[in-house]
């Protein structure tokens, strides 16, 4: 039984033989569908120089997707601080909170949002990477702009986004929710809540520990179904193990063709059994397991498939599941 909120992280990935301009549209349409189901917020991620992942800013599409719902809470997951002057990011979603009271999120991060050194140089004209002290100081500040510059009203609600305890022990030092990227690091994920736990500290923002935990969620009728939704994901994470960031996100029947190596076989095995992939049941029972052992107050999913119908689709199987399965 699931009985806690559930929301959604869409990456925005830009389909073999499609334009950058159909994944925006589909973004509407996605945020319109999760705010009918009755999912709790949608964040947008920051990616750069993908051919399988829309460079669309969390900004611009979180501005665009609160215009076009009515009630979901919309947001960044996340905003990636060194990529930006705190000042900037603070006007920019103190003022979406200012236009849409207590419905935007400022996720926070710290990566580069691209595999490629070129492209994270110039997006931090031409600085290398920030140090543990330099994130530090730039969360710091969009916090202390939001309150003391921008003062346009309703504030955004932040949250740090954490993969490592380094990123945990920072959000416990600000007293920020945290939310842990168990979609991309599973392994770290005890190790993240046992420090940020530990090492709480209240502030405004937050009196108490309050974690957020993402899950690469597919979601089928059938076993099959799932595993055949969820391959263009697997060959492109196949990639990123040899090192290849630049391949686009295939069709399910490309994926079908494509050959793995044994070690790839394990290794994807390995992971997705840290997810949740299958039918509804297969589905939710995961999602409470991984509820029990984590203390998670909220999950938010990913659904990285192909076609938008099956994305939404998979969405709508899991809360009608859920909603069957607690009705007295």
């Amino acid at each position: 039984m699931l009985d806690i909120p559930l929301s959604a992280l869409e990456v925005a990935m830009v389909q073999t033989d499609t334009r950058a301009v159909d994944t925006l549209r589909d973004t509407t349409a996605f945020a319109q569908g999760l705010e009918r189901l009755g999912y709790h917020r949608i964040w947008y991620a920051e990616h750069h120089h993908s051919p399988a992942i829309g460079a669309f800013p969390p900004v611009v599409l979180t501005a665009h997707s609160a215009a076009s719902t009515a009630a979901i809470r919309i947001g960044s997951g996340g905003v990636l601080a060194p990529n930006h002057a705190p000042i900037t990011l603070a006007e920019q979603w103190g003022t979406l909170a200012a236009l849409h009271p207590d419905r935007i999120d400022l996720g926070i991060g710290r990566g580069p949002g691209t595999f490629d050194e070129a492209t994270a140089r110039a997006l931090r004209r031409g600085a290398g990477p920030a140090t543990d002290a330099d994130y530090e100081s730039d969360v710091a500040a969009i916090l202390s702009f939001l309150v003391d510059e921008v003062a346009l009203g309703p504030l955004p609600e932040p949250w740090l986004l954490a993969s490592s305890p380094a990123g945990a022990a920072l959000a416990a030092r600000l007293g920020l929710p945290v939310a842990v990227a168990h979609h991309i690091r599973p392994d770290n994920t005890r190790a993240v809540l046992e420090c940020y736990r530990a090492e709480f500290t209240p502030s405004r923002w937050c009196g108490e520990p309050r974690v957020l935990l993402c899950v690469e969620t597919v979601c089928a009728e059938t076993e099959e179904e799932a595993a055949w939704r969820i391959g263009p994901m697997d060959v492109v994470k196949a990639g990123l193990l040899k090192g290849i960031s630049d391949a686009p996100f295939p069709t399910p029947a490309e994926a079908a063709t494509h050959s793995f190596t044994e070690p790839e076989r394990q290794a994807l095995a390995g992971f997705r059994a840290q997810q949740a992939v299958g039918t509804p049941k297969t589905v939710v029972d995961r999602l409470a397991q991984l509820v029990r052992e984590t203390g998670a107050d909220e999950l938010m999913l990913t659904t990285p498939v192909y076609d938008l119908r099956d994305r939404i689709g998979s969405y709508e199987l899991i809360k009608t599941y859920c909603e069957a399965t607690t009705a007295p």
